[in-house]
């Protein structure tokens, strides 16, 4: 990641440019104008998708909340249409994760899940039968992200079915860090996530991946009636069984759905950390591991995990993506962020008190950026798409801010600035696109610090797409210098979210690369160049 602080000679200026014209025309190099350098034949990994999770609450409000407040929810994760002031409708997501539940909603309070929309229904009866109208809410989502043109639907499971369990909880109650899967029911689980992803294939919703274990270093140990939520641990040696296991099923029932692997809970246990399920880019793909899974046919060449807890500071930020994209390269993987949230106190940047909703997205955009940048991601994921919090601030786990009703059969939502700050990615930047490496160059007497971010993204038609980020307090200058372009760029449009209420993505127009692009401060921009 690279940072740029410039020196202000002339802050009152500075704002009246941006006041007057967020796309100033060229003036001569100041202090507060960097350089963007882009040679587009400097190319680095091929982006996959971005995405999001509609785990736990898409049940009641896809089942149970009026039509247009649902439906609306879905167009603002997945349509890429303008309106006719050219402002985004959707944040166009290219991956839409679905939880295929454990059967603790069926449990109810026996469960031992002390909160009852944590709950998660099983298409899987007790009498080994399938009930394919259960999930419906979450078959709402499911449906409206392919009636959308969602690229990729990813399948991906807690716990396992209940009754295959050891305790027949959807947690654990022991704290041993093995799995709660029962050790003669490896097959049966498989079975039944083929047979999930089985039915959907014929229903018309492909699961192209499918991920049997999530976070498996987390012990999920609780006691009963205090569970957050379905979980289960999982060794290394327990995952390379249900890994093959389930191999074997998608093969028996000729399904072309992936394994994603594996979810890991933190990405430093992807390439060291300590404990059963450590060190797994090592334990899985190096061919000469007891526990290599890379023989495996529906196993691609991807490691996925999780962004949690490894950006306490921008040092940790940087060196842990900076190993783990040494580990992946050196096996020739690539590197899924599939999980993230503002989790750990990362997000407070230090600060005492509430953060402001543009203060979160800020830094979730700094997160986005990282992963891109220094880990490579080919693809990245936020956590989940809506939970019940505030809309104003603190908005650290969710994308769009719930006010639900007590019994969770309707209520009202709000949108947050981390939906915009996703949205500068993924509505913009598709599958298929190529990351470009980009440098940026202030002048001799600027200061280095770490206000500027900048990734460029290509695609088959030579569009080029600029995230710019303004994480400081005063507003900066760029200026944009490309090589080795096949053709000219005439025309330019930029997006733009600030923490004004009313600037969501607010759109800008000019022509020409002779313009100095202004940022505001604190901002987010994305640039289309075509």
């Amino acid at each position: 990641m690279t940072y740029i602080q410039t020196r202000m000679t002339s802050v009152a200026l500075l704002s009246l440019c941006i006041l007057s014209s967020l796309f100033a025309k060229a003036l001569p190099i100041r202090d507060t104008t960097i350089t963007v350098k882009i040679d587009l034949k400097k190319k680095a990994q091929v982006i996959d998708n971005f995405g999001s999770s509609g785990c736990w609450f898409s049940e009641g409000i896809g089942k149970y909340w009026p039509k247009e407040k649902s439906e609306k929810i879905a167009e603002l994760l997945f349509s890429k249409k303008l309106d006719a002031a050219g402002q985004p409708q959707g944040i166009g997501l290219s991956a839409w994760r679905f939880n295929i539940g454990a059967g603790t909603m069926e449990q109810g309070d026996s469960s031992g899940i002390k909160d009852f929309r944590k709950r998660s229904d099983s298409f899987l009866n007790a009498d080994g039968t399938y009930d394919w109208n259960k999930q419906a809410g979450h078959r709402f989502f499911l449906t409206k992200a392919k009636d959308y043109g969602v690229e990729n639907l990813i399948a991906f499971s807690n716990s396992p079915p209940v009754i295959f369990t050891k305790n027949g909880l959807g947690f654990k109650t022991e704290k041993d860090y093995r799995s709660n899967l029962r050790e003669d029911s490896y097959l049966a689980y498989a079975n039944f996530l083929s047979t999930v992803i089985k039915h959907f294939d014929q229903q018309g919703l492909h699961f192209k991946y499918v991920s049997p274990v999530n976070e498996p270093q987390w012990d999920w140990s609780r006691k009963y009636m205090q569970a957050d939520q379905e979980g289960s641990p999982w060794n290394n040696e327990e995952i390379y069984n249900i890994v093959k296991a389930l191999n074997s099923s998608l093969k028996d029932r000729k399904l072309t759905s992936k394994i994603l692997v594996s979810e890991a809970g933190a990405l430093n246990y992807l390439y060291g950390g300590s404990g059963g399920s450590s060190r797994q880019i090592q334990n899985f793909f190096d061919p000469k591991s007891k526990m290599y899974i890379g023989k495996f046919a529906h196993v691609p060449g991807i490691i996925a995990g999780h962004s949690y807890f490894t950006e306490a500071n921008d040092h940790i930020l940087v060196e842990t993506r900076k190993q783990l994209a040494d580990t992946v390269k050196a096996f020739g993987l690539a590197y899924w962020q599939s999980e993230y949230s503002m989790l750990a106190d990362g997000f407070k940047d230090g600060q005492k008190g509430p953060r402001t909703t543009m203060d979160c997205a800020l830094f979730l955009s700094k997160v986005i950026h990282t992963d891109l940048t220094v880990g490579n991601a080919t693809a990245w994921q936020f956590w989940n798409a809506y939970e019940p919090g505030p809309a104003n601030f603190n908005t650290r786990y969710y994308l769009i801010a719930l006010e639900p009703e007590a019994d969770f059969k309707s209520g009202n939502f709000s949108v947050t600035k981390n939906l915009w700050a996703l949205g500068h990615y993924s509505r913009f930047i598709r599958p298929g696109m190529i990351r470009i490496i980009t440098e940026l160059e202030a002048d001799k007497t600027s200061n280095m610090v770490k206000n500027l971010m900048v990734s460029s993204y290509l695609d088959r038609d030579n569009k080029l797409v600029l995230v710019a980020i303004n994480y400081g307090p005063a507003g900066i200058d760029l200026q944009l210098e490309l090589k080795n372009a096949k053709k000219k760029y005439r025309i330019l449009s930029r997006y733009l979210t600030t923490a004004d209420e009313d600037m969501n993505m607010k759109p800008e127009f000019s022509k020409g690369l002779e313009n100095v692009i202004s940022l505001p401060s604190r901002s987010i921009s994305t640039i289309v160049m075509e």
